[in-house]
């Protein structure tokens, strides 16, 4: 008996008559014969809207509390998803990620997981019935409830089908990963299958479908994700391991990932440990730091920038004002930034890419500010005003419309 894990994201299960369509898919996959577990999200905007809740009651709210809030969005949907299940006449049973023994780190809003007890499940499995999973959320080894960060179902379902065993469906609201957002590129085509290392890239430029971590947990395991649409049955796009087909695509996609803001900190020490001292603090207040320029100046100080989501300045700027108290110089904050990407791991083997990239947005008119690199990637900063145009000149330069 093959096991199938099926993830339904906040839109596919936003209504009850949602929360009924996503059951009638589940019971399909169980009367073909298949045990079932199924991971959910918080229902349609609902962890918006908690936490503009909790904003209104406390402009900067402790993030353990937080955490204690926006667990209860994911723990309505796994009850009303078995009551509907039950009402169709199959058995289930729903479970809270800490029910599971699904233990992450202390780092709350952020948190990940460092391991899930499957005995539970897999008991209940055996007894027949369908069992749903809260996505989003765990516990630490304390008792304290946590959550994944935005996307963090995937990152639940992905390390259930990695301790489990099986493939996982990822149902949402669009047909799979595209080119590029067809929100912002209306030509943008479907991709049938591409390897983990493009879309864990993909993810970690402003690919919304997936969460960076969920597409690592995938390659680590080698588990296999269908990305597909919760309104029909047709196939969607296949995240496996990199076959050589692949490396004659150059470019698979593109991204963008918009609202970054630049921090230069200004005529800093320029001596061993230095760097290291800024971005030890940082990395301890689970901040995750996107590009990073040095420039030394002939004063033996130097000037160094980094971008960081505008999500997380409220976190970072304590860190910098006490850098700059221990180490001098001063803190300058640009907003309004927005980096494009080009990924593909045919990249590897092929020459000019930059070039073409460049041109691309040379003859649209758009600045380039920074540009970062790795072996199957290209990014460029821009204004965050030219940032969908930026998007649809690199999606053309490379042909990767209809």
């Amino acid at each position: 008996m093959a096991l199938i894990l099926q993830k339904f994201g906040g839109t596919s299960v936003a209504t009850a008559e949602k929360i009924h369509a996503a059951a009638a898919k589940v019971i399909a996959a169980k009367t073909a014969g298949n045990q079932v577990v199924v991971v959910v999200s918080a229902m349609g905007h609902t962890t918006d809207e908690l936490l503009d809740l909790a904003k209104e009651i406390c402009s900067n709210p402790p993030k353990r509390e937080l955490d204690q809030l926006l667990a209860t969005g994911e723990q309505v949907t796994i009850a009303l998803i078995a009551m509907a299940l039950h009402a169709q006449g199959h058995e289930a049973i729903s479970f809270t990620g800490g029910q599971i023994g699904l233990l992450t780190d202390n780092a709350h809003s952020k948190a990940r997981i460092r391991d899930i007890d499957k005995k539970r499940i897999q008991t209940e499995l055996d007894h027949g019935k369908i069992v749903i999973v809260a996505g989003f959320q765990g516990v630490t080894e304390s008792g304290d409830v946590t959550t994944l960060g935005r996307g963090g179902s995937n990152a639940t379902l992905v390390a259930l089908g990695a301790v489990l065993g099986g493939v996982c469906e990822n149902f949402t609201d669009v047909d799979g990963v595209f080119t590029a957002d067809p929100r912002i590129v209306k030509n943008a085509r479907k991709i049938d299958r591409i390897s983990y290392d493009e879309m864990m890239e993909l993810s970690s430029v402003g690919a919304g479908v997936l969460q960076t971590r969920a597409v690592e947990f995938a390659k680590k395991y080698n588990v296999p994700i269908h990305v597909r649409n919760a309104g029909h049955d047709r196939p969607g796009t296949w995240i496996v391991a990199e076959t050589k087909a692949m490396e004659h695509v150059v470019v698979a996609g593109c991204a963008l990932k918009k609202d970054l803001t630049r921090i230069t900190l200004k005529n800093i020490p320029d001596r061993p440990g230095i760097v290291a001292r800024i971005f030890t603090a940082v990395a301890e207040h689970n901040i995750v730091v996107d590009d990073i320029i040095q420039n030394v100046m002939d004063d033996n100080t130097a000037n160094i920038s980094f971008t960081v989501e505008h999500g997380d300045l409220a976190d970072l700027k304590p860190v910098v004002d006490r850098l700059i108290v221990e180490l001098g110089g001063s803190a300058t904050y640009e907003k309004d930034l927005a980096k494009v990407s080009a990924v593909g791991v045919g990249m590897k083997q092929a020459a000019g890419v930059a070039g073409t990239m460049f041109s691309a947005l040379a003859q649209a008119g758009i600045n380039i500010q920074n540009i970062s690199t790795s072996e199957i990637r290209i990014s460029c900063t821009v204004a965050r005003q030219d940032a969908d145009r930026a998007l649809q000149a690199v999606h053309a330069a490379f042909g990767l419309g209809n």
